[in-house]
């Protein structure tokens, strides 16, 4: 006997829409079919007119991670305990937070500090990516191998400071020769390069140059942090990667120029993919001059709206192959304390909206398939990044992890829409389809704007990538 039946929803599995049932025992999704054909079940739900996602997987997150922009105090971001509730009244049932090594630590004792912050807070699933930065020592890059091996394949580097040199603030640049190296591990053990990429000389130079010309306020961001800087640090970081043969995932892809460089990757059959935030689709630097308009901002800054047009191009049509948030909560005194160029406080309390938000202005505005929307939500990032087949699709013996989209919500919404912080900044946006029901492994979580689940019930996921993810433009 099935435990829980799903019955009368339109289903985006793996092979498609389909008007079909899901049977759910124990932990994972047993049994999916017509409704006339289903098994017997120990309890049924009627989800009829709704719509049943993969839960979704936010593959960008900062919780509890120190904060840059301040350096003068020592300030973090939410934790999990607080953040990963609200992604999951928003649909998201597995989270990738970053462990960061530094020169004076390494990859074993900062994942095992980052490990026990987890255990027992967060309400969904998680994993970490490893994040290197700073002159790091070479003997680093040898431990590379054991994080691949323990479960943790994905390594993240910055090819830029984001903010002007800082005695407190700790190194995020690394060097393209260390870039290399990683790479090199990469490759061999079966890891993939997640890479926030913009040119450090360029960056630092506007900074220079904006101080010097007195356009320190920071509606200049999206100068600074320029779309040509996106350019040229794509273009580099692709022909490392074509160099060495490593998998690259670019994170937080904010301009035109960075989606035209993956996409002439992609044609030539390299395994490059490229992730963007459903902020940078929806938001432009014009809005930086509203009153609140601050918090909108995250590193590399917002673009122009050719950037957003072709952003929305590549997750409808190809080419742009996941959202994410950068999520950095913080309250809103904090995310509105800086005004200027080098002080603006970066990332974005989002994570909570994304599946609405991409549901409303990908699949009702501009005709995103269902399937689609499941790619760019879940299936990709899953693939990508290892948790697939596991996570990330509606399939017999995945893990019944499943979001269901009422689509018939018409509203505006209000503060009183989300769960985390003090404020959000999709507070007024109008939305046509919202999460109402949200299942972790088998258990209900969220119901109907209700907690219900396990505010500790979150575990940690091991994942593996497939060679054929690292082999080619799979997703």
């Amino acid at each position: 006997m099935i435990d829980l039946m799903l019955e009368g929803a339109e289903v985006v599995t793996a092979d498609g829409v389909r008007p079909w049932s899901v049977g759910i025992q124990g932990s994972t999704i047993a049994w999916l079919g017509p409704s006339d054909q289903a098994p017997e079940s120990g309890q049924t739900l009627d989800v009829s007119g709704k719509i049943v996602v993969p839960g979704g997987i936010e593959p960008h997150a900062h919780l509890a991670s120190l904060i840059g922009m301040h350096p003068q105090e020592r300030l973090f971001t939410l934790g999990p305990e607080e953040d990963t509730r609200g992604m999951a009244f928003g649909g998201v049932t597995t989270h990738l937070d970053f462990v960061f090594v530094h020169p004076a630590t390494d990859i074993q004792t900062a994942l095992n500090r980052r490990l026990e912050r987890w255990k027992g807070n967060s309400c969904i699933d998680y994993s970490f990516h490893i994040a290197l930065g700073g002159a790091l020592p070479l003997a680093i890059f040898d431990q590379m191998s054991d994080a691949i091996s323990e479960g943790f394949p994905s390594f993240k580097v910055f090819t830029n400071e984001v903010l002007p040199p800082h005695p407190g603030r700790r190194p995020f640049k690394l060097d393209f020769g260390r870039i290399g190296r990683a790479m090199e591990e990469t490759e061999r053990h079966g890891g993939v390069m997640v890479v926030h990429a913009e040119d450090d000389d360029i960056v630092q130079f506007n900074y220079e140059k904006f101080r010097h010309e007195g356009k320190t306020a920071g509606e200049n961001l999206h100068l600074v942090h320029s779309k040509l800087s996106e350019q040229l640090a794509f273009e580099r970081t692709i022909a490392l990667a074509r160099a060495t043969g490593a998998a690259v995932y670019f994170v937080h892809t904010s301009a035109q120029e960075g989606v035209e460089a993956v996409a002439q990757a992609r044609d030539r059959r390299l395994p490059i993919y490229a992730e963007t935030l459903h902020h940078y689709a929806c938001f432009s630097a014009e809005d930086y001059r509203k009153p609140r308009g601050f918090c909108y901002h995250t590193y590399p800054s917002l673009k122009l709206p050719a950037d957003q047009a072709a952003l929305w191009d590549g997750l409808v049509n190809g080419g742009v192959s996941t959202t994410a948030t950068d999520e950095f909560p913080t309250s809103l005194e904090l995310k509105l304390r800086g005004r200027a160029i080098d002080d603006v406080t970066g990332g974005n309390l989002g994570a909570e909206a994304r599946m609405g938000i991409v549901f409303t202005e990908g699949v009702v505005k501009r005709g995103m398939t269902l399937e689609r929307f499941a790619e760019v939500t879940a299936t990709n990032a899953a693939r990508i990044l290892g948790l697939y087949p596991r996570k990330g699709v509606i399939a017999v013996g995945s893990d019944a992890d499943l979001c269901v989209i009422d689509p018939t919500i018409h509203k505006r919404l209000t503060r009183e829409d989300f769960h985390v912080s003090d404020y959000s900044p999709w507070e007024g946006w109008e939305v046509r389809g919202w999460p109402v029901m949200t299942i972790l492994r088998g258990r209900r979580i969220v119901e109907n704007g209700r907690w219900v689940g396990d505010p500790g019930g979150g575990r940690l996921v091991p994942r593996r990538i497939e060679r054929a993810v690292l082999s080619r433009p799979l997703c």
